[in-house]
């Protein structure tokens, strides 16, 4: 994913209003809900989440196959 889809996604993302969870599906096939728009921060292609329970993901543009929520935004 471009590091402009990616910034774009997550924005629009964390944005929607009312905000809606969202997955992010990594390369890896591992996924994770963003269940709230203040639990993920970015910049420069880079992104970091923390779930519930303080676990954090750390990701960036490349790591990234799609973005889950109520219209797919693939890489």
């Amino acid at each position: 994913m471009t590091v402009e889809n990616f910034q774009n996604a997550l924005q629009g993302l964390r944005q929607r209003k009312p905000f809606r969870p969202f997955t992010v599906e990594l390369v890896s096939g591992d996924r994770f809900e963003v269940d709230t728009p203040d639990a993920v921060a970015f910049r420069d292609g880079m992104a970091g989440f923390v779930s519930r329970g303080g676990v954090p993901v750390l990701f960036d543009h490349e790591s990234v196959s799609q973005f889950i929520g109520e219209q797919n935004l693939d890489a």
